[in-house]
């Protein structure tokens, strides 16, 4: 990009082509210089007769810029001139006379964000604002975020498409991410967020000061992504409408633009601690359902980011480095505000709870013991289960270079059950409350209910209640369904059943029911699930309780999507779906989303979508589809495709019609 200033005195060609491809930043734009800090750069000064002197130059970011807050830095090519505090360097490369090549460092903890640049030689000047946008450096060994291996920088950095993992810990599926850190605008989109935080708002020069530091900017991160207390970007709607909104499955961006190295994590079976006492208490009415929304509750999954980063703040022998958790979507506030992170991952491993930030909080969700309550008619309370194993189960995220899933549980907690893992629960606890673990004798009644295959979701669901006890006992069998949301919290019963039963001792009996799609179905809201649950309760004295319970996701029916970019979806219900509509997103692939009109979709009909497109960017792209409709949510469909030079011997890959 070449720069023209008044008087045609000097010129400034920022190199950008080969600065942005140098610094890993082309595929965000090759219009304007955008660099990472901890490597040089080029400069090419020019004119009809440039002065023989020194070369001085000054750059700066954020108001009231100083040198004091480190967000203003003046320096020459003369080291003389330099003082010893000057954190930027320039050294001349090549000089004629009507041109100097000029190689710029910007210091490995210089603070991200946009700087303007003055340059000064005799009697020229030229001020170029807006000129440099610096990021993280995943790439320098001197950056806080360097992350060492080249694959997972690929992965963590600069991969655009990634996959969502939803579910439950039984049957886990995917979405297909379309991250796009790289499309036109999002730089300057996350650099507007960081401007908009409640602490830059107060005092500018201090947030612009710090944002050297990954740490505070992924914690500012995790608070502006929410909109709970700052007018943040996202806003929780737990319904199934969105008025004013866009429904959350199709938000495609991410803060892997910045340059922190990110991966997102799935958390199966995740606990919702209010208290922060490590435990989490469920409540069941004596028919067998939930019978009202608890402060506490483990959600069927949730989604967070961990981002790679230095914790010299905690340790300095790098105890803490790596992974940390960091939850855009927080459920409860953190020095007073909803922001969740950054949580080192290896102080949850080990229980260490007193450590900076929110780190009880996330180990909770990944270890908590589950305490099972039964409430009577009278609102008296029965604790009947006490439950070490559930809470955390098949923490997941994408493998590096491959679609697979990676289960990394063994990161965030010691093999269930055994020494180790309670040992460090025991840990856990005992630097967060005075508690006690509480123990439950082991009961005399074993349940289960048993589910050969999830269902599609239209179809009923066939169940399995096996049962087996060590002594004859005869038993009350109360059964129910409830359509839940993944939050736990729960939408509306739809399905009960009684019967009596008698066991024999040491024998298994199944007792097989059916929960009919006629029930569930009309109550099935976005990323719903259906909580079936059986309480028996001895006939005879002492009349004891015992339950079992199981969360059931139907799987949703197939979005088909083929290489001449046709996306189909086939309504495969006996009733009409309303609002029906595809989505189609592909960073690198398509300039702006497409979208079908918005139509009813009778049973056994179906909705196209053809799109013809030409590819802008080169290399592995991925295109997603989108179904929505006021029944069914976040049915996904993706589709790989290498784009390749026009030149290549393959061809030039045109998809579409």
């Amino acid at each position: 990009m070449n720069r023209l200033f008044p008087a045609g005195v000097m010129k400034v060609d920022f190199q950008c082509v080969k600065n942005n491809t140098d610094h890993h930043t082309d595929e965000i734009t090759a219009e304007r210089l955008i660099i990472r800090r901890g490597k040089a750069f080029s400069l090419i000064l020019s004119g009809e007769r440039l002065p023989p002197d020194d070369i001085e130059m000054t750059v700066e970011t954020g108001p009231g810029a100083s040198e004091q807050k480190r967000t203003r830095s003046s320096f020459s090519t003369n080291p003389q001139r330099c003082s010893p505090g000057d954190r930027w360097s320039v050294t001349v490369l090549n000089r004629s006379v009507s041109s100097v090549t000029l190689s710029v460092m910007c210091p490995s903890d210089a603070c991200v964000g946009l700087y303007s640049l003055t340059v000064r030689s005799g009697s020229c000047s030229v001020q170029c604002e807006r000129a440099v946008t610096v990021l993280f450096n995943p790439w320098c060994e001197d950056d806080w975020v360097y992350l060492p291996n080249e694959a997972e920088r690929q992965e963590y950095v600069m991969n655009e498409q990634g996959i969502v993992y939803k579910g439950v810990d039984e049957y886990i599926t995917n979405m297909s991410w379309d991250f796009g850190q790289f499309e036109e605008d999002i730089v300057d989109i996350c650099l507007k967020m960081l401007d908009l935080n409640p602490k830059c708002l107060k005092d500018a020069q201090e947030d612009h000061s710090e944002r050297c530091n990954p740490i505070y900017i992924s914690r500012v991160v995790s608070a502006m992504t929410n909109s709970d207390d700052d007018k943040g970007v996202l806003m929780g709607q737990w319904g199934d409408r969105y008025i004013g909104g866009v429904v959350p499955s199709n938000w495609s961006s991410t803060l892997r633009c910045l340059g922190i190295p990110c991966r997102v994590v799935t958390n199966f079976q995740s606990a919702h601690d209010t208290d922060q006492n490590l435990i989490v208490d469920e409540f069941f009415s004596d028919y067998g359902v939930r019978p009202k929304q608890s402060l506490d509750s483990v959600w069927n999954y949730h989604v967070w980011v961990e981002g790679w980063m230095r914790r010299p703040d905690l340790s300095g022998d790098s105890l803490y480095d790596g992974w940390q958790v960091l939850d855009p979507t927080p459920q409860e506030k953190s020095s007073g505000t909803y922001c969740c992170g950054p949580a080192p991952v290896k102080a949850i491993l080990e229980g260490h709870t007193d450590v900076k930030y929110d780190v009880p909080f996330v180990y909770a969700e990944v270890n908590a013991d589950k305490i099972t309550w039964l409430v009577m008619a009278n609102g008296s309370k029965k604790k009947i289960h006490s439950d070490t194993r559930t809470v955390g189960q098949n923490i997941s995220t994408k493998a590096v270079g491959s679609n697979s899933r990676r289960d990394i549980t063994d990161q965030y907690k010691h093999p269930e059950g055994s020494v180790k893992e309670r040992a460090m629960y025991d840990e856990a606890l005992k630097r967060v409350t005075d508690l006690k673990p509480s123990e439950t004798p082991r009961p005399t009644l074993q349940m289960k209910i048993s589910l050969d295959e999830p269902p599609l979701n239209g179809t009923d669901i066939q169940l399995k209640l096996i049962l087996r006890s060590e002594n004859a006992q005869e038993l009350s069998l109360k059964m129910s369904a409830q359509v839940m949301r993944y939050t736990g919290n729960p939408v509306a019963g739809v399905w009960s059943d009684s019967t009596d039963i008698r066991l024999q001792p040491n024998t298994e009996q199944t007792l097989p029911f059916t929960v009919p799609f006629a029930a569930y179905g009309p109550k099935m809201l976005d990323n719903n699930c259906i909580k079936v649950s059986a309480i028996s309760t001895e006939k005879n004295e002492p009349k004891e309780t015992y339950l079992a319970e199981k969360d059931i996701v139907p799987h949703s029916p197939t979005l088909k999507i083929s290489m001449n970019a046709e996306v189909v979806f086939e309504n495969p219900l006996p009733t009409a779906l309303k609002n029906c509509s595809i989505t189609l997103t592909g960073s690198g692939l398509l300039k702006q989303t497409e979208k079908s009109n918005a139509v009813e979709l009778g049973p056994g009909r179906r909705i196209t979508l053809r799109v013809t497109f030409r590819p802008y960017r080169l290399g592995p792209r991925k295109l997603v589809a989108n179904f929505d409709s006021s029944t069914f949510r976040d049915i996904k469909a993706s589709l790989d495709i290498n784009v390749r030079p026009a030149s290549s011997p393959l061809g030039y890959l045109n998809f579409g019609k």
